[in-house]
């Protein structure tokens, strides 16, 4: 039996959600432009919860903006699919199985492009989300009597232009826009590229007006581990428990966070924020990014080459080993925490860290140690730098951990072998991918320069991080030892000697 809404009168077991019928006639609401995991475990999340709840009481449309894959499993199953939730909250297991109904259906925007400019017509619709990945917030320069533009940007502004001809410029027919890419202030990017696509098309200035006063583009921040499709294993257990298939299955983490910048107007709007302490709409949200920045992300970023090293494969496996474990909390609790470039208190840091290691020791999650390794070098340099810096503003103690992570790094991106444009390094007789925009770089550099000058070059380099990371006192002298520890001894024995 496949999951849909036919189907749902069949669904004996008694440990999932279903969703009452009455959902099935509620408004559409909702514009969502992507059709990925993270929207399903995120938004469409709290949307679905809060219809549950009888708060919001409205559907999403979703658009898929590109030609690649295929919507069917969304069309067998009436947009319904199964969010399995599973993890670790205040130290306690938690696990809940919902099927969500949040979406009412998905247009190809490829296939039937005037569908989703009629939805521009719906007075109802009020909401814009967006996960186009980061590269889906630029600018391409086109026109907008494409069916479709190829551009996100471009969709969009066709369909707002739809919207401004319908209602007449209305101020009751603006949107709020909230784009949930992985980018800094990605609302007022978003913005700014539609400003400009309406002057490159030379839109009249009250369609410019109407876009900038009448419609509110938010920043926003989402946090929430949503790996990709489930493996065979997962698949096969949830079948058996639940009686049915979903092509659509979805695991996520317990921790949920949606910060959107925004006043009352757009709480109004956005009146699902009520069902979930999860959504956070705030005139700031700054401290939320920094918070995941720094603490989530900056300890990713410089964990993961170091637990690839030690011959960890996933985030669990390692947290699992007393002296890996050891090492993540003091880095994030002493030296990360200490040093966030943005005025913060140590019980807000806490709190947090708390969180970040009960995530990471989610059994249930298997997140890949070297998907984690990916574009490391900008990673650092975003995420870290800045930390780093403010460190030495505050002290002239040097951050061992901080330099073990830089060490491993150093350690990883050593490339060996260049096959077809892709780079490789090598351990213990076996290749790894090294997935980094710089891998060239390191590869021209490893049969350039004598091995006692690798960590010196690479560490002064300003291009690569925006200062020369020699001059900070003591920094080089402890990279270089934990570096040539990793060499003689391996990560591990690096992590000992701490």
């Amino acid at each position: 039996m496949i999951l849909s809404k036919s189907n749902l009168k069949d669904i004996q077991s008694s440990e999932i959600i279903v969703p009452d019928a009455a959902i099935f006639n509620l408004p559409e609401k909702v514009l969502q432009f992507g059709t990925g995991v993270l929207l399903r475990g995120l938004p469409d999340y709290f949307i679905d919860k809060a219809n549950r709840q009888g708060v919001f009481n409205g559907r999403i449309v979703v658009v898929k903006s590109t030609a690649a894959g295929s919507s069917s499993a969304f069309d067998d199953q009436d947009g319904l699919y199964t969010l399995c939730i599973k993890g670790i909250e205040n130290g306690q297991k938690t696990e809940e199985d919902i099927i969500c109904s949040a979406i009412s259906r998905v247009v190809s925007a490829t296939e039937n492009w005037p569908e989703i400019l009629k939805c521009a017509r719906n007075p109802e619709m009020k909401i814009v989300i967006s996960n186009t990945t980061e590269v889906g917030i630029s600018l391409v320069k086109e026109a907008l009597d494409l069916q479709p533009p190829t551009s996100f940007p471009a969709k969009l502004l066709a369909f707002l232009l739809e919207r401004f001809n319908a209602f007449g410029g209305s101020e009751e027919s603006g949107m709020v826009i909230v784009p949930t890419e992985l980018i800094v202030s990605n609302g007022d990017k978003l913005k700014a590229i539609l400003l400009e696509l309406a002057a490159f098309n030379q839109l009249k200035e009250a369609f410019i007006n109407w876009l900038k006063d009448q419609n509110t583009f938010c920043n926003s921040l989402v946090d929430r581990i949503v790996p990709g499709k489930p493996d065979v294993e997962t698949v096969a257990d949830f079948q058996e428990k639940a009686g049915y298939e979903d092509e659509l299955l979805t695991v996520s983490e317990v921790y949920r966070l949606w910060a959107i910048q925004g006043d009352e107007k757009v709480k109004a709007v956005l009146s699902f924020a009520e069902a979930d302490q999860g959504v956070v709409i705030a005139p700031d949200i700054e401290i939320y990014r920094e918070l995941k920045l720094r603490m989530l992300n900056g300890t990713h970023t410089l964990s993961c080459t170091l637990a690839f090293l030690a011959g960890f494969d996933t985030v669990k496996e390692a947290m699992d080993n007393t002296v890996f474990a050891g090492f993540i909390s003091k880095l994030m609790t002493e030296e990360i925490a200490s040093s966030i470039p943005y005025e913060v208190s140590k019980k807000q840091t806490d709190e947090f860290s708390s969180q970040v290691l009960d995530r990471f020791r989610n059994p249930h999650i298997k997140h890949q140690w070297i998907a984690i390794t990916m574009q490391s070098t900008a990673k650092l340099k975003m995420r870290v730098v800045p930390v780093l810096l403010n460190h030495y503003q505050k002290s002239s103690e040097i951050p061992k951990r901080i330099a073990l992570g830089f060490a491993a790094f150093l350690r990883f991106v050593q490339v060996q072998k260049e096959e077809n444009g892709k780079y490789f390094g090598e351990l213990n007789g076996k290749s790894y991918p090294v997935n980094d925009d710089q891998a060239h770089y390191f590869y021209a550099l490893k049969n350039s320069i004598p091995a006692d000058l690798w960590v010196y070059t690479i560490l002064s380099n300003t291009e690569l991080w925006g200062t020369d990371l020699t001059l900070l006192p003591g920094f080089l002298d402890a990279v270089q030892w934990d570096y040539n520890v990793i060499l003689a001894d391996g990560a591990l024995r690096a992590m000992e000697k701490l």
